[in-house]
């Protein structure tokens, strides 16, 4: 009976070790998207400076990745259900990788656009694979919370990652360099992948409806390109006519996907409540947070006058505080609950927002590391325990598709954040009165207003700069109520609606 029972042991250890391994694997797929997102904000004053993008491009350079990755990720999601999640997650890093160089070689800003939208098409295929493989990896509803707190806490960990290792490179630099990292990154992973990931699938997929991919991508970038306008320049023909579009094609979408024997999304997941509040939590935490993140770093460097590296140091405790909680989000809402914490989360990232409201241009650093560690504990609970719920409410099969769903509101929300707190930005600060001889150019950014001092005699340049930093500041100042009425809103709904839900518990 030993001899029988020993092999058994050994192979149940093998297994047990094998599925932390390939964790290892998913993770770093996890930190290739976390540092782009981070490092980007980082370098926009030297692309600013570079490639002298308008205010709009500025934005557009910010956002398009989130307005193609939100448009796709369903799509990409179903498609990995169909042909395998390993499989669409090594060719999506071989071409994340890939494009990371054009991003980094981008010499107009048009082509940076472009390059953006491109690695958001790659992108789209590594956070739905890497949370799907998760589900059919660990069965045990404890072994899952871990491995998905510890795929949160990397996630948090990249955007620590990315601003320090982005300062150091663009100390020593050019700013393309911060893109380049994500190539050894990515090496590593699709090497190691191979040997290690296993592949999984929906046994009965159905077919990829292409139909349904074109309407489910036009939809997305037509309403939030219309928000985006509608926030920046008032709600003009062309943007009433893209709001149009997108929910036409959005309406269209649903309406086949109900009517399709084999959807691309099941639409019958909304039906559940923990499903459909964990989704809206996620969105609408975003969007309170992002338009923010976007402009700190720039807020650092060109108002604070701090260094890149110093300024990426400055940001490490939101990642921090992030890595902490996403660790024990798990064991935190079995002892408590998950409405208890997500809504508290939510809400202490809340009041650490309205606390950034105050923030000046000489606001010492003991305010902005404590209200940043704030937001990194309350958005690691939260995202933690959402992206649990979300896995554990569907079955295998489909966990491609709901890891797509949560992962569109993420980006949808980074994509409206972006567009409608960061405009509040980008209007307040063109208001500011500049000295005589200021260049129209110094009111598309801050980081054009720096550039332009730079050709002025000493006291006009200094003057130029006090109106342009002050003016951003007061529009950041702003953006922060703005994203701290959002956050304490989501907390009181999703109080409400993750009334009486619960993590799986083993056995």
């Amino acid at each position: 009976m030993t001899s029988t029972l020993q092999p058994a042991r050994a192979a149940e250890v093998e297994k047990r070790q094998g599925r932390w391994l390939a964790l290892s694997v998913l993770v770093l797929a996890v930190l290739l998207v976390a540092v782009d997102a981070t490092v980007l904000g980082l370098a926009t004053p030297y692309i600013s400076e570079d490639l002298d993008p308008s205010g709009t491009q500025l934005l557009w350079i910010g956002d398009v990745y989130s307005f193609v990755i939100a448009g796709l990720l369903v799509s990409m999601g179903s498609l990995g259900d169909r042909i395998g999640r390993k499989r669409i997650l090594l060719v999506g890093a071989t071409a994340f990788g890939a494009i990371s160089v054009l991003n980094a070689y981008a010499t107009t800003p048009e082509l940076m656009i472009l390059a953006r939208a491109l690695l958001g098409v790659a992108g789209a295929t590594l956070m739905p694979a890497t949370l799907a493989l998760i589900r059919n990896l660990f069965h045990d509803p404890r072994e899952r919370s871990l491995a998905v707190g510890i795929w949160g806490a990397t996630a948090s960990a990249g955007t620590a990652v990315g601003p320090i290792a982005g300062g150091f490179l663009l100390e020593h630099f050019w700013w393309g360099s911060v893109f380049l990292i994500n190539l050894p990154v990515m090496a590593v992973l699709v090497l190691v992948g191979i040997r290690t990931l296993p592949e999984s699938r929906n046994p009965n997929p159905g077919p990829w409806d292409l139909t349904s991919v074109v309407l489910s991508l036009v939809g997305m970038i037509a309403v939030v390109y219309a928000v985006k306008e509608a926030a920046t320049h008032g709600f003009t023909l062309p943007t009433l006519a893209a709001a149009l579009l997108g929910a036409t094609a959005l309406y269209g979408f649903v309406h086949r996907q109900l009517t399709m024997p084999a959807p691309l999304l099941d639409m019958r997941l909304f039906r559940s409540r923990g499903f459909s509040g964990a989704v809206l939590a996620d969105l609408l935490t975003v969007l309170g947070m992002s338009g923010l993140v976007f402009f700190l770093s720039q807020y650092l460097q060109l108002v604070q006058g701090r260094r890149p590296f110093e300024a990426g140091l400055a940001e490490l405790p939101a990642a921090v505080g992030a890595v902490a909680a996403g660790l024990v989000a798990g064991r935190t809402a079995r002892r408590f609950s998950v409405r208890a914490v997500v809504s508290g989360g939510l809400a202490a990232v809340g009041v650490a927002l309205a606390v950034l409201t105050t923030v000046g241009r000489s606001t010492g650093y003991p305010v902005l590391g404590a209200a940043l560690l704030v937001v990194g504990i309350g958005a690691g609970f939260s995202f933690t325990v959402t992206a649990d719920v979300i896995l554990s409410s569907v079955p295998k099969d489909q966990a491609g598709a709901a890891s797509a769903v949560s992962e569109t509101a993420y980006e949808l929300g980074a994509a409206l954040g972006i567009a409608l707190l960061g405009s509040i930005v980008t209007g307040v600060y063109r208001d500011f009165t500049g000295p005589a001889g200021t260049p129209a150019a110094a009111h598309e950014s801050l980081g054009a207003a720096v550039e332009a001092s730079a050709n002025m005699p000493p006291h006009t340049a200094q003057a130029l700069l006090d109106a342009a930093r002050g003016s951003f500041v007061h529009g950041l100042q702003i953006a922060s109520g703005a994203g701290a009425a959002v956050l304490l809103a989501t907390a009181a709904a999703a109080w409400f609606l993750l009334k009486n839900q619960k993590l799986e518990s083993a056995g």
